[in-house]
């Protein structure tokens, strides 16, 4: 279906062509249309479908088409860090080129001076505020915001807010709006799980529910697993990256200190790598997005702090350094290759402890992963028995810690407010084409 089809505000079009974008992705034409009726939804879509494009082009279409105030907010997106609230206003920035809807958005972290921006902005009103929780309710404590006229509220990666520990914060913000029923309410979640429906339940009134391939891979992405002991790892990785020399991968670790440790070993090796992990501050976090986008970057070593929100196209692979923690984290990371309906590779290192963790996750894509032979000159690995609980204390580290990016105070620390765009911008420039909303 294309995008014509789907009924939307000839501004809003306007701008899709202007970025050659004219198919919609499953999710967005099974969603948009709902949203565009005032239906509440439940949409369970993997990464890299499509989803942001799916809430963002409705409500940018009836916030131009319907006399809301002009002093108020009048649409709250919550997500859970500070890297999706930016490339959501990204989004919205490109959507809007052609449309009049200002926007904020807002996490912490910032010094005093921007959250004074960020506060002063609210209060003045905006269309659309793009927030995670825990920097809204902060600006909420402060007073003189009032989100009583609220007529949009969407969840987004509504599952992993759950995860770091926001429902309280999402329930608090949730009373400072209209009651369910008196406005309309979008929750987008990569997976069912049992909570997500409690939370439904709470934030939803009578909603559509639309699901597509919960919590399964990309069928493109080519999975392959090394079982392996932990003192193998390094000279492996290391031997994978000199056999294939991708452009663009992601080495994932489930601990801090293996990624600032590989970071060491890559750039001794002379790889244009970066690492990504919660001690950087928000400068060095966006600088290193910047130059892994740009190409400046082959290797970006990270933790589960980009696993998901962060999108980066043409991703030739992914590295799991570590079994994930769950089985749903290992999706998300997987995700960040074969996006837009792209090829991709995805490889799991599987130490002795975490066979079992592995086989849990076979279990969960419904898929027994190829295994691939470790290089001669590495020696033998461990046989692969998944189905037995590994007890001792050699082979790997343990089960792995999560990284404190989790913590609510990781939020976010950029700010944007914008004003109404006119159809070209002084230079007369139109929009340049970018990501296909597939990806966003």
């Amino acid at each position: 279906m294309t995008f014509d089809e789907l009924q939307l505000n000839a501004q809003l079009l306007e701008g899709l062509d202007a970025m050659n974008f004219k198919q919609a992705t499953p999710i967005q034409e099974q969603t948009i249309p709902l949203i565009l009726e005032g239906k509440d939804l439940l949409a369970c879509a993997q990464t890299g479908t499509g989803k942001t494009a799916a809430y963002l082009l409705p409500v940018l279409n009836i916030l131009c088409e319907n006399k809301l105030p002009e002093d108020k907010i009048n649409a709250l997106i919550m997500v859970p860090t500070r890297e999706l609230a930016q490339q959501i206003d990204q989004q919205l920035e490109a959507f809007a080129y052609f449309v009049p809807v200002t926007s904020v958005a807002v996490y912490g972290g910032g010094d005093g001076q921007t959250f004074g921006q960020q506060q002063r902005a609210m209060q003045k009103g905006v269309d659309v505020v793009i927030a995670t929780p825990g920097r809204l309710i902060a600006l909420l404590n402060m007073g003189h915001i009032d989100l009583s006229k609220v007529s949009f509220l969407i969840l987004d990666e509504a599952d992993r807010m759950l995860d770091m520990g926001f429902v309280d914060d999402i329930m608090r913000i949730s009373s400072y709006l209209p009651a369910p029923g008196k406005r309309q309410t979008l929750l987008f979640s990569a997976t069912m799980a049992p909570k997500i429906e409690q939370l439904a339940k709470k934030v939803l009134f009578q909603p559509a529910e639309v699901k597509l391939s919960t919590s399964k891979p990309a069928e493109k992405i080519d999975q392959s697993a090394y079982i392996c002991y932990e003192p193998q790892k390094l000279e492996l990785i290391k031997d994978i990256l000199k056999s294939n020399t991708p452009e663009k991968v992601i080495v994932f670790s489930s601990s801090k200190q293996k990624v600032k440790e590989m970071y060491k070993t890559f750039r001794s090796l002379k790889v244009k790598v970066a690492a990504m992990h919660s001690d950087l501050d928000q400068k060095e976090r966006d600088e290193v997005i910047r130059n892994f986008k740009n190409g400046h970057i082959q290797v970006l070593v990270a933790t589960d702090i980009v696993a998901r929100g962060i999108d980066i196209e043409d991703i030739d692979m992914v590295v799991n350094y570590d079994v994930p923690h769950d089985v749903e984290d290992y999706v998300h990371r997987i995700g960040r290759t074969a996006r837009a309906n792209k090829g991709g590779v995805a490889i799991t290192f599987v130490n002795e402890k975490d066979q079992f963790s592995f086989g849990q996750i076979e279990k969960f894509i419904e898929r027994e992963v190829r295994k691939s032979a470790l290089p001669d000159a590495l020696g033998a690995g461990p046989a692969y028995n998944p189905s037995k609980r590994f007890r001792g204390e050699g082979g790997g580290h343990g089960r792995p810690h999560g990284d404190p990016h989790r913590d609510r105070q990781s939020s976010d620390r950029k700010f944007h407010h914008r004003r109404p765009k006119r159809n070209t911008d002084s230079s007369g420039k139109r929009p340049q084409g970018g990501q296909h909303p597939a990806g966003a």
